[in-house]
């Protein structure tokens, strides 16, 4: 995990966002332990209630839960929930821009498919 303390996004974000990457790429698998918000504050010297607030986001969005007196853990069906959520992300953020601006160009669904395709070959 590495934060980035000259971006603009706030910490507690960036490590709820790191958390989850680290999710996806399966160094916390579901079910395992992720680190505590003493781990993370210790490691990154940040408050504790910062990190904190950061696995808070993943609490409310059902990605990690607690058990009492152990710690944070991988909830069943986090992947899945992370993939979904960010494929809606990626299509909001990213796919929609991409047609919007294709239109304004001229460019028909044939061009677009093409360019991706080339995108993936380089």
């Amino acid at each position: 995990m590495q934060l980035h303390f000259e971006d603009e996004r706030p910490l507690f974000i960036q490590i709820a966002e790191q958390i989850e990457d680290a999710i996806l790429s399966g160094v916390f698998p579901e079910e395992t332990q992720i680190p505590s918000t003493t781990e993370i504050s210790v490691s990154y010297k940040i408050n504790p209630a910062t990190a904190l607030k950061g696995i808070n986001i993943l609490v409310d969005r059902g990605i990690v839960y607690k058990r009492r007196g152990l710690g944070m853990f991988v909830a069943k069906g986090a992947v899945g929930k992370l993939k979904n959520r960010r494929k809606e992300e990626f299509f909001d953020n990213y796919v929609s821009k991409l047609v919007s601006e294709a239109k304004r160009l001229g460019f028909s669904k044939e061009d677009i498919i093409k360019m991706v395709e080339r995108g993936f070959k380089e």
